[in-house]
């Protein structure tokens, strides 16, 4: 599968995919990833940042309320559409750019930092990611991004749970097995059922390696590796939220910083 095919699938999610998410339905995103990932973010107040596969611009937002002047890229036009809308009903300085992440269009040395929330595992070439992100940063800047936990998130993957519905534990096969844009079918746990029934669901594709894959191309990439967090939901929202307790017994998700030379 290549970029194009890519960027098909994503184009063809974007408009389920905003309504569902703005309406509050990506739990596992508003309740964990995007709170944790802020957290361990270093301060980029007066800096200047690129959302890498910035969607719907719901996290590039975030970064701009915390004072960073952002970009966002994404390769779905209606995404850059949606965000772009929402800049414009509340304008935050955010520029939003049509374009793929593999090949971005700025000079070297651009931005200060990147991030890249939940995309480059769903990229089909993430050296060439890498290489890009490392290229457009200026010397000393960071790249922050979150994926599905190569260890835990494996291309099969079943959250075991009794009668109860309390979660026993998480079964994963197939960690070795390299995927090249196999498609996942899904829609957001969270959303109701009527909800459910009005759309076709979602169809990711997946390019799963492993973490010592990752590992190394980060390494290629010229980049240092320099925090890494596995986000856990707590007991309270899990008591709250039950559909998010599996991340109480296994990570579903894998935070990297990774800093250029500089």
């Amino acid at each position: 599968m290549d970029a194009s095919d890519v960027a098909a699938c994503w184009e063809a999610n974007a408009e389920t995919w905003t309504r569902h998410a703005r309406a509050g339905y990506d739990l596992y995103r508003d309740a964990l990833n995007t709170p944790h990932f802020m957290a361990n973010l270093p301060g980029v107040a007066g800096l200047t940042g690129l959302d890498i596969g910035c969607g719907e611009g719901a996290n590039t937002r975030e970064l701009a309320e915390a004072g960073a002047a952002m970009t966002g890229i994404d390769i779905a036009p209606t995404f850059i559409r949606h965000a772009r809308e929402a800049e414009a009903a509340a304008p935050l300085g955010i520029t939003y750019r049509l374009g793929d992440g593999m090949d971005l269009p700025f000079a070297d040395r651009t931005f200060d930092f990147a991030t890249a929330f939940m995309s480059l595992m769903d990229m089909p070439e993430q050296d060439r990611v890498l290489a890009e992100a490392e290229r457009v940063l200026r010397p000393g800047g960071f790249l922050q991004f979150s994926i599905l936990h190569p260890c835990f998130a494996t291309p099969f993957r079943r959250v075991l749970r009794d009668e109860d519905g309390t979660v026993l534990g998480i079964e994963v096969r197939d960690y070795f097995r390299a995927t090249n844009g196999e498609i996942e079918t899904w829609r957001f746990g969270a959303a109701p059922a009527h909800e459910k029934a009005k759309v076709e669901p979602f169809k990711v594709p997946r390019f799963h390696l492993t973490l010592s894959d990752w590992v190394n191309l980060v390494i290629a990439a010229g980049f240092t590796i320099e925090h890494m967090h596995e986000p856990m939901i707590d007991a309270e929202t899990a008591a709250r939220e039950p559909y998010l307790a599996d991340t109480r017994v296994a990570p579903l998700f894998l935070h990297m910083r990774v800093r250029k030379a500089g």
